[in-house]
């Protein structure tokens, strides 16, 4: 049947009174009173008649879509493989065949032998609209694996066990499990963390091989239902590490791996707005922390004593420590340089000796890689750049030389030469320099089609890495910009600080005044920018299409947090309480409530015209409930004065990140940007 109109959602008057004042929501019918079972007639309905409007309105641009995908797939080698890294007896490495959705894990004796498949993800997913492997850990003693698979994406994993050498797959089995999983007790045991009715992980349970899952013991349980419990191994596997944290604390235990029931050492007690991780060797603890910096230090102390410190390493406001690993003969800091990656060795008994890792290009995105061996003379490193492919180098640390082991293969062709990539500092209104990362064609020349990509949230940056997909853009004549706006902690943690709780507007206007700052320069103009965003980058999009709509010619929000109110006032939903200290919580402050309010996209819909916009959805996503984009849509529906595209796609049998398969996830992206490119005007001639 064609449809004339697109699907209008029903308006079922509901009222809540908070501090003294009413909200009306006529959408929140569309919330299944059954969740996270969604079985409403009525809301499904709605669901799929706004999936029946989507494939209506993109059917005629379905040749470009095709065309899109086939080039998008063509910039990935099929058959593919990682580098083999050493880990004790044995070379472990991932392959992907031809055509293959998933990847097959494998490994080969050291000695030498027949290859051994240990984990093939192509057979575990057949059959299944949706998989996704969580955890995978090897047994210490090489002999068996565990895993845990999602196969419906509520991120909600069964974990399983075999024996590598039979395949057997042994009897136990753990349901709904949401963490890694951790071998312990001389690999007759396995850490692991359960996802409660909330998806919380308020816990860290010990499950014995052999035994049923319901007699596993908890070795750690969570009280405050704003934090989240994950357990993993010290870098000599000798302790496991249990942590706890919401967004802004943290606290630590350790326990003997061999003996994961002995009492737990607490590092240090949690101290509100104090976040660290730790290390241990022998009776040493290594702490990074933000305790004497807000830009982190690493200290160490006695584990009988962990709270007698001694520093190693000091962030500065310009200089902020990210992270750090210990092997047997020295250490890596890794940290960010107003905004650029740096990675250093350092050395035990010896503060002054440092050596930072060289890179070839001024502006890049590198990290340490797979290094799970304790004595290496040698660091696994990652790199790439806007313009330059995904490389993996080994670091020699005897002459200090970095061998390249692989590049990341286009098999359609790409020569870097044809691209340039820039960094500008863009003020905004506050006068705050705005960091904005550019690639483009060389040869592109005036003010054309941009697109503007922004997250600023969490702490979380973005790299200026490189991208096989954004090149279907940038080869049509596009710039790709990222803004690093505030809220991200790109330019240490204070960047963060600034773009959260009473401070989140600066996020949104950060990101109008970069778009504005781009025009100035003549990239592009008013009208030719199409934006993207997802989870709160989505609810950044909802932002500025309320406050600066006529800037945007394209927009595109992914699973868009925008019902930020409400789901903020209901404690009963999956991330909740541990969302408070970023957004505040609005049960307990009016000040709170008030504020959220006043930016909360959905709540802010106004009668104007509003730019075209393309919205997802999943189903089964624990993290952006579906009903928050269908809510937003049927308002803006109800709202907007303007006569542009307004698309719904909700996905109905995935979560939060979408379909799952490394191809299948790239006919979403195709859809995205042929919908960017039809509202733009922007023709393949």
């Amino acid at each position: 049947m064609t449809l004339t109109t697109p699907p209008v959602a029903a308006k079922k008057p509901h009222v809540e009174t908070h501090h003294g004042i009413t909200l009306s929501d006529d959408y929140a019918w569309l919330r299944d009173p059954g969740y996270p079972e969604v079985t409403d007639k009525d809301v499904l309905g709605h669901l799929a008649a706004e999936n029946a409007w989507f494939e209506q309105r993109m059917a005629p641009h379905q040749p470009r879509i095709d065309a899109l995908f086939k080039e998008m797939r063509g910039r990935i080698k099929e058959a593919d493989k990682s580098v083999p890294q050493k880990d004790g007896n044995w070379l472990y490495w991932i392959e992907f065949e031809d055509g293959a959705e998933y990847k097959k894990w494998w490994r080969q004796p050291v000695s030498g032998g027949p290859d051994e498949l240990i984990l093939d993800e192509v057979a575990l997913a057949e059959g299944k609209d949706y998989f996704r492997l969580g955890a995978i850990a090897v047994s210490n003693d090489g002999t068996r694996l565990a895993w845990s698979v999602d196969d419906n994406g509520s991120e909600r994993f069964t974990a399983r066990v075999k024996v590598i050498a039979t395949g057997e797959v042994l009897p136990d089995e753990i349901p709904g499990t949401l963490s890694s999983l951790v071998w312990v007790g001389h690999d007759k045991g396995l850490v692991y963390s359960l996802a409660n009715e909330q998806w919380r992980t308020d816990n860290a349970r010990l499950h014995w091989l052999g035994q049923l899952h319901e007699a596993d013991v908890e070795l750690y349980h969570e009280d405050d239902e704003g934090f989240r419990v994950g357990a993993s191994l010290s870098a000599n596997e000798q302790w496991l590490i249990i942590g706890t944290s919401d967004h802004e604390t943290s606290e630590v235990r350790v326990v003997p791996a061999a003996d994961p029931l002995a009492a737990p050492v607490l590092i240090w007690p949690r101290q509100t707005g104090v976040e660290y991780d730790v290390e241990v060797i022998e009776d040493i603890v290594f702490i990074h922390s933000n305790k004497t910096h807000e830009n982190f230090s690493v200290v160490f102390a006695p584990l009988a004593e962990p709270t007698v410190t001694a520093p190693l390493a000091t962030g500065t406001d310009e200089v902020y420590l990210t992270g750090f690993d210990l092997f047997r003969d020295f250490w890596v800091l890794e940290s960010r340089v107003r905004g650029l990656d740096r990675i250093e060795l350092r050395y035990y008994g010896d503060p002054d000796r440092v050596e930072p890792i060289v890179f070839p290009e001024a502006s890049y995105s590198a990290g340490l890689g797979d290094n799970p061996e304790w004595a290496v003379d040698k660091l696994r490193l990652s790199y790439e750049s806007m313009v330059s492919p995904a490389t993996v180098y080994d670091y020699h640390l005897a002459d200090k030389s970095l061998e390249v082991l692989k590049v990341q293969e286009l098999p359609s062709g790409y020569d870097a030469s044809l691209y340039v990539t820039e960094r500008f500092e863009i003020a905004a209104r506050d006068g705050t320099k705005v960091p904005v990362s550019v690639v483009m064609r060389r040869d592109r020349v005036g003010a054309g089609p941009l697109h503007l990509y922004g997250y600023g949230a969490y702490g979380i940056s973005i790299d200026p890495g490189f991208s096989t997909t954004r090149l279907s853009l940038v080869d049509r004549g596009f710039a790709y910009a990222i803004a690093h706006i505030r809220g991200g902690d790109d330019l240490g943690r204070a960047w963060y600080k600034a773009g959260k709780l009473e401070r989140r507007t600066n996020t949104f206007t950060d990101f109008v005044d970069v778009a504005q700052g781009l025009i100035e320069r003549g990239l592009t103009k008013a009208g030719q920018i199409s934006i993207s965003g997802g989870s709160a980058g989505g609810e950044l999009m909802g932002a500025v299409i309320n406050s600066d709509p006529a800037l945007w010619g394209a927009v595109v929000a992914h699973v868009p947090f925008v019902d930020v109110l409400s789901t903020m006032l209901d404690a009963s939903l999956p991330l909740t309480p541990g969302e408070w200290p970023e957004w505040g919580n609005p049960i307990e402050d009016q000040a709170a409530f008030e504020l959220i309010r006043s930016y909360s996209p959905y709540d802010q819909v106004k009668p104007q015209a509003y730019p075209p916009m393309l919205v997802t959805a999943g189903l089964n996503d624990p993290r952006v409930t579906y009903w928050e984009p269908a809510k937003w849509v049927a308002r803006l529906r109800e709202l907007k004065t303007d006569g542009h595209e307004l698309l719904l796609k909700t996905n109905m049998g995935a979560g939060h990140g979408g379909k799952s398969g490394r191809f299948e996830s790239l006919k979403e992206t195709a859809e995205e940007f042929a919908f960017i490119l039809w509202q733009l005007g922007v023709t393949d001639d």
